[in-house]
């Protein structure tokens, strides 16, 4: 699903979410982690508690509980946050959405959502995200984006049907219960091998929900573009440019 681009209907959006309900293990091991550097700009000098929504298999929560925070972590999946609690033993994981935390009150100073905020409805996850927050608490929304500077990962990302590409006149929408809105753009690379490209391929939305026919062709044309015109080995270390936009918001 692009973020930014035009608003899918509630149903169809919920429809694609739940692709991730399952495959968490794949999931875990094909995705990038975020950078340190985000994380360090998010977070408030002195938070100690954070609630990591939309937490997935704890890719961004490691760097919360990584920072010394007391850290909750939230997914509606089961089987994601089945592979968090494996990776972090420590990390309190509940299932529930951001509409929707079951958190308590005025338990948090600083609530994240990394790479799901799209899938939310951002009036209500606001008005809850605000009830959780001790006052003058940070929101903090973060996502990984292919870097589409770089011509040959503007050509991959559009046969991957890529949706998380950074698009710098972006601001995501947020209720009024949050003000001081800000940004701040991290470039890093991820090293990879044209195998995980392929799986990376395999856990986006669009292949989660394409048929058969669909998925053959973006795999069958990836593997064309990586190994045939570009010229990579099966097992030779690529490095896959990414820039993490985060996003930080005060508690009125």
């Amino acid at each position: 699903m692009a973020r930014g681009g035009p608003k899918l209907p509630q149903g169809r959006r919920q429809e694609l979410g739940h692709s991730f309900q399952d495959g968490g293990e794949h999931y875990d091991r094909v995705r990038p982690g975020y950078p340190e550097e985000s994380a360090g700009w998010l977070i408030p000098d002195g938070a100690a508690d954070a609630a990591d929504l939309g937490a997935g298999t704890g890719k961004f929560t490691a760097l919360l509980v990584g920072r010394g925070l007391r850290t909750v972590a939230v997914d509606p999946s089961a089987d994601m946050l089945e592979q968090l609690r494996r990776a972090l033993p420590g990390v309190t994981a509940v299932e529930g959405t951001a509409e929707r935390t079951g958190l308590p009150d005025c338990a948090f100073d600083v609530v994240t959502v990394a790479q799901a905020w799209h899938w939310c409805d951002p009036l209500l996850a606001s008005t809850e995200i605000a009830r959780i927050l001790r006052p003058h608490g940070a929101l903090g929304l973060i996502w990984n984006q292919l870097d589409t500077s770089v011509p040959w990962v503007h050509r991959l990302s559009r046969i991957m049907h890529a949706g998380d590409v950074h698009k710098p006149h972006f601001t995501p929408p947020l209720g009024p219960e949050f003000t001081g809105l800000e940004s701040h753009l991290t470039r890093w690379e991820d090293p990879v091998r044209g195998a995980d490209i392929l799986a990376l391929a395999k856990s986006r939305s669009y292949y989660l929900a394409a048929g058969q026919v669909t998925r053959a062709k973006v795999l069958g044309n990836l593997d064309w573009y990586l190994h045939e015109h570009l010229g990579h080995q099966g097992d030779e270390v690529i490095p896959l440019p990414y820039l993490t936009q985060s996003w930080r918001a005060v508690r009125s």
